[in-house]
């Protein structure tokens, strides 16, 4: 059928392509004229010959010779050109018959008469009929004409006879006056520019005409000539260039045929103004040719637009047939990718949530498949719309759309195949989750009954009727035949999901037992009892004392078939009665223990489950969301401000799934028989969790960015795919709900599991997932500093951050004055880093969500290696310091609670140690060149007097020699510091902003000796003051002399003891003396050793404080450093 129809269509061209050729080649073979008006129209211009229009008697063309003075100036080719085209405008039939020529020469001399006629003889191209001449009319030249003629008549002797004629009526007795021009005494209506102008166009139209022909069948031969192409572009480019060839040249048929409808027009004007008017021949004759022409342009128009029709019918259908063959191949590729998707639908879920998920996926996939398979059922239904059209590619069309109809086809009924087979493991997981629940109401039921209250007849027969209710709810919701349950599920059932219906089984049958066990233990206790059981039952040790019960003590016997491993004593019949009793306590004993496996298995439950939730969760965000927007189908709902964006969105949330799904997941699942010993299992996965703390930093990038696109379509349809009821940042948010809940259920677990084997495990996890949590938030805050030049991931691990009000101190040098006391604390939020601590104020950002999240302007940093603390501030226990350079720059911090205030002081307190530990093994190998000794004074016999201070000291510098730091060993590193509390660097801090309540600071230039505290109760006994330099640690301006005071950090020196408890001392630092009460000067200098006790050298002096403190010395100078105790 597809070749008759090819055969017939390209029959029905050729015959049209034959008849468009005859057409034009009629055209084209018309008589070629030998000259144009347009050629030569300056030479007709000259007017010395014309072919008026006018006919002799015989119809013969009237050529008239005008009186011309110039005609023998005339060039001959000029000449020869003007006679050879006006013998060429009549018809060839009237030009057959001759010429008459008219030659006017009445103003003209005889020689020029003689000169024209000879030379019109010689050079006529044409027959002559007839020569007409008008001799001149001067009386000389008349007489003269007629004499020369009858003289020269052999000369002038022409094929035609020569008549000359002496006036214009003479004339007209050869020549109809109608056929004669005026300035012939004639009628005819003649002007010369009016007929050169219509020659010219007419003559123009047929070169027009022709040239038309000509390109209408060149075209036609491309069109005939043209092979179809085999794809879609090249026919599509191919029509369109045909089509625009051919809408060229019916444009330039219409301008030709307006063209010479415009001079059939002027030809015909005056008849139309005047019905009486008569064209004459020439008129007609040109009419008669414009008409001829118009008609010849019709006609192969009208060929051409039947030979365009085909070939456009056949480039259509060429066109038709490509896109039908493209649209089948890219359908059918489209068919069978989703095929291919439909066939790993196999599993069929490990749990009801599973099944529905696979469910919802499969429903998604049908959805986002219904348009291939809508276009695949389209492309097949053009089958009857492609015979109709008698396409000539019938035969191959037919067979590609019933191959789409049965791919179609394929792919519904397999899709309602796994439809069904995916809602029976929903039904049979129903029916094990309903057998499940029951069983764990079950147990909950036997764990939830009071064993004192069953002790009584009315308790254990009410505990007995809540057992026999419960059991009877059986009916609908436990699995009462397992072979049947196989038989019905077979298609279905896999290794997994049958091994996981046997354990369902084997714990409904565990289950029922139990019931069977507390049924018969209760229906003993049930039975008639004579006197009421005593419900607390004696200690073990009374039954062994007493080797006789009391004489009014009757107990019956109380059988617990539920335990039986306490010990039996063989006593007297009396003393069994007690015995059994305690067993019957023993057997509740062993009830508890089981309802806490029972509750350790229900958090294990939830664990699980959760866990499976959390997994799909993950799994349908990543696949509805996030590969959506890297499909293309979906990127015109995406704008371009979110394309590229996905990572900021999304996150790690790619490897927090992998995670769960291919490693956690698996791992509980393991231990979902031990519950007690799930601890280990988050241990050896503690590592991979710190990628939650990735996730948290990047949460406030996507939060922000969500709330930009929110609206976006592309989310609304991703929801509306996913028949999501909550919006994406809703799943956005389970990663930091999953990673917070974990320690609940560790918490419900260890509660249960304290007795247990793993409950160690179960502790460390708990700390360690607490930790994470805590490192997660700390680095929350972390990523919100904002002002900080250098890089905080090298100031080592983030220890610690909390917001705390901190008071400033500072002096510089000797000077004795507080340039900046505050009055007024400042708000700072203090961030603890293994190297550094940074001092940041907290900034409340405005908006919703994470951006309303504050954010730390970074004011200040102190290196750690230059710190040190003063863990007491007397009068708040909440404050402590951090001071350096010999408390030249204090920083009174007060925490919110003692509590954090104690933590934050051990924390420091580590790192201090850590430093200075790091310190002494780099300079081991240098502690033999540091073993000489200061001098030390003799003991003295009170500890609790300075110089019993002093020995102490001795001996503990003594003890520590050989770790003392040398300055080339450990350079500018640490001082010697005892490993309970470190002392530390004492230097120049970096500059802080002065711009806001005078938080400008200014760097110590000479560093000083860093401060010790004095172990506390040392000797047990009060202080005694003795003669010596000290150093005060706090304010004093009450002295018996107004004028002497001393502030904080100044050397005084106590001179003398006097009456009344008095001291005399002088202030080194102002030179200042006066009296100073001792409890007063007790409180000045606190614990604080006198500089004489330490060293002779004043250069060696240490400041005190009167609170205990840890510090790092700046220089590892060992003459230049003091030494004290620090407490414990």
């Amino acid at each position: 059928m597809t070749l008759s129809l090819i055969s017939l269509l390209y029959k029905d061209i050729a015959e049209l392509w034959l008849l468009l050729k005859k057409c034009t080649d009629e055209i084209m073979h018309q008589d070629i004229i030998p000259l144009y008006a347009a050629d030569i129209q300056d030479q007709l211009k000259k007017q010395f010959a014309y072919l008026s229009g006018g006919r002799g008697g015989d119809g013969c063309p009237v050529i008239t010779f005008p009186d011309y003075p110039a005609f023998s100036e005339i060039p001959e080719k000029e000449f020869q050109n003007v006679l050879t085209y006006l013998t060429s405008i009549p018809s060839l039939r009237d030009a057959g018959i001759g010429f008459i020529l008219v030659i006017d020469r009445r103003q003209d001399k005889w020689t020029s008469v003689k000169a024209s006629i000879l030379r019109i003889a010689a050079s006529f191209p044409g027959n002559l009929q007839l020569v007409l001449v008008l001799r001149p009319t001067g009386f000389f030249h008349r007489a003269l004409s007629d004499i020369a003629f009858r003289f020269n008549r052999d000369e002038l002797k022409m094929k035609v006879p020569i008549i000359m004629l002496g006036s214009v009526s003479e004339l007209q007795g050869y020549i109809d006056k109608t056929q004669l021009t005026e300035d012939l005494g004639g009628t005819l209506d003649y002007c010369h520019n009016r007929w050169l102008s219509r020659r010219t166009a007419i003559e123009g139209f047929a070169q027009k005409v022709k040239q038309t022909a000509q390109i209408l069948q060149s075209f036609g031969t491309e069109l005939a000539e043209t092979e179809l192409p085999n794809d879609v572009q090249s026919t599509s480019s191919l029509l369109a260039t045909h089509t625009e060839k051919k809408d060229k040249m019916k444009e330039d048929i219409r301008v030709a045929v307006e063209q010479g409808d415009d001079i059939l027009g002027s030809i015909t004007k005056p008849v139309t103004e005047n019905p009486e008017y008569k064209l004459n021949q020439d008129q007609l004759d040109n009419q008669t040719t414009v008409e001829r022409l118009l008609a010849q342009l019709h006609e192969t128009e009208t060929a051409f637009d039947e030979f365009w029709i085909k070939h456009q019918q056949k480039l259509e259908q060429c066109l038709r047939l490509r896109n039908f063959e493209q649209d089948f191949r890219e359908v059918k590729a489209a068919l069978d990718i989703v095929s291919e998707r439909l066939s790993a639908f196999t599993d069929v879920g490990n749990s009801r949530s599973h099944v529905e998920h696979i469910l919802k996926d499969l429903a998604n996939f049908e959805e986002k498949s219904h348009e291939t398979v809508a276009k695949a059922r389209m492309l097949a239904s053009e089958r009857d719309a492609f015979i109709q059209s008698n396409h000539y590619a019938v035969d191959s069309i037919i067979p590609k759309c019933s191959e789409l109809h049965h791919l179609c086809d394929a792919f519904t009924t397999e899709t309602e195949r796994r439809r069904n087979l995916l809602n029976k493991s929903l039904e049979l997981h129903d029916l094990l989750e309903k057998s499940m629940k029951w069983c764990d109401e079950g147990i909950y039921l036997l764990a939830s009954q009071p064993v004192d209250k069953c002790q009584s007849q009315d308790g254990a027969e009410s505990a007995l009727q809540e057992i026999e209710k419960f059991l009877d709810t059986g009916a609908g919701n436990k699995i009462k035949e397992l072979n049947k349950i196989y038989r019905e599920y077979a298609h279905i059932l896999n290794e997994d999901l049958k091994d996981h219906v046997q354990k369902v089984f084997q714990k409904q049958e565990s289950m029922e037992e139990m019931f069977q066990k507390r049924q018969v233990s209760l229906k003993k206790l049930a039975a008639k009892q004579t006197r009421p059981v005593q419900p607390v039952a004696p200690r073990p040790e009374a039954f062994v004392k007493s080797p006789c019960t009391s004489p009014g003590l009757q107990r019956e016997n109380v059988s617990n078939s539920e335990s039986s491993a306490l010990r039996r004593v063989n006593y007297r019949k009396a003393k069994s009665d007690v015995t059994e009793l305690h067993q019957s306590r023993g057997g509740s004993t062993m009830d508890d223990e089981e309802n806490l496996a029972v509750l350790r298995q229900h958090v294990m439950n939830e664990l699980i489950e959760t866990e499976r939730a959390y997994v799909e969760e993950l799994l349908c965000v990543l696949e509805g969301y996030a590969a959506e927007m890297d499909n293309p189908l979906m990127a015109h709902l995406i704008s371009p401000e979110l394309q590229n964006k996905k990572d900021i969105l999304f996150g790690n949330m790619e490897e927090i799934y992998h995670f769960h799904n291919r490693i956690f997941l698996r791992e509980l699942e393991t231990y979902i028989e031990y519950p007690e010993l799930v601890g280990r299992c988050f241990l050896d996965q503690m590592e991979d969790f710190q990628i939650y703390e990735k996730y948290c930093q990047n949460k406030p990038r996507s939060e922000s960015l969500w709330r930009q696109f929110s609206d976006s379509v592309f989310f609304q349809e991703c929801q509306r795919k996913l028949d999501h009821k909550l919006s994406l940042d809703s799943y956005l948010l389970k990663p930091v709900q999953r990673i917070t809940k974990y320690q609940l259920l560790l918490k419900e677990m260890l509660k249960y599991s304290k007795n247990c084997e793993g409950a160690e495990d179960l502790q460390e996890a708990l700390t360690s997932i607490l930790g994470i949590l805590k490192a997660v938030n700390d680095s929350m805050h972390q990523i919100a500093i904002t002002g900080y030049d250098g890089n905080l991931n090298e100031l080592g691990k983030l220890l610690m951050q909390g917001s705390f009000n901190v008071w400033t101190d500072h002096k510089k040098g000797h000077t004795k004055v507080k340039d900046l006391a505050r009055f007024k604390p400042m708000q700072r939020h203090l961030f603890l880093h293994e190297k550094a601590v940074l001092f940041c104020k907290k900034r409340e950002e405005n908006g919703e969500g994470y951006e309303k999240a504050p954010s730390y302007s970074y004011k200040h940093s102190l290196n750690m290696a230059a710190v040190g603390i003063t863990e007491n501030v007397k009068g708040d226990a909440k404050k402590f310091e951090i001071w350096y350079n010999a408390r030249e720059e204090v920083y009174i911090i007060q925490a919110p609670t003692p509590e954090v205030k104690a933590t934050w002081v051990n924390e420091i307190r580590k790192v201090l140690t850590s430093q200075l530990q790091a310190c002494r093994e780099a300079s081991q190998h240098r502690t033999l060149e540091q073993t000489q000794s200061l001098p030390l004074p003799l003991p003295a016999s009170s500890c609790a007097s300075p110089s019993r201070n002093h020995i102490r000291n001795t001996k503990k510098m003594e003890e520590k020699k050989a770790d003392l730091p040398s300055v080339e060993g450990c350079g500018t590193t640490a001082a010697p510091k005892y490993p309970e509390k470190g002392k530390g660097w004492a230097k120049p801090s970096q500059s802080l902003d002065a711009s806001e309540e005078n938080d400008g600071w200014s760097s110590a230039e000479e560093p000083l000796n860093s401060s010790d505290a004095e172990e506390e109760g040392g000797g047990g006994g009060e202080m005694k003051l003795t003669p010596g330099k000290y150093t005060v640690v706090t304010d004093y301006d009450k002295g018996v002399s107004e004028e002497f005071t001393v502030k904080s950090g100044d050397l005084v020196q106590l001179i003398r003891e006097g009456e009344d408890g008095l001291w005399f001392v002088k202030n080194l630092s102002s030179g200042r003396e006066g009296w100073i009460p001792a409890n007063n000067l007790l409180m000045l200098i606190g614990n604080s050793k006198s500089a004489q006790s330490l060293s002779s050298s004043e250069s060696g002096t240490a400041s005190s404080n009167l609170s205990t403190s840890s510090s790092c010395s700046d220089s590892c100078n060992v003459s230049s450093t003091s030494f004290s105790d620090i407490k414990g």
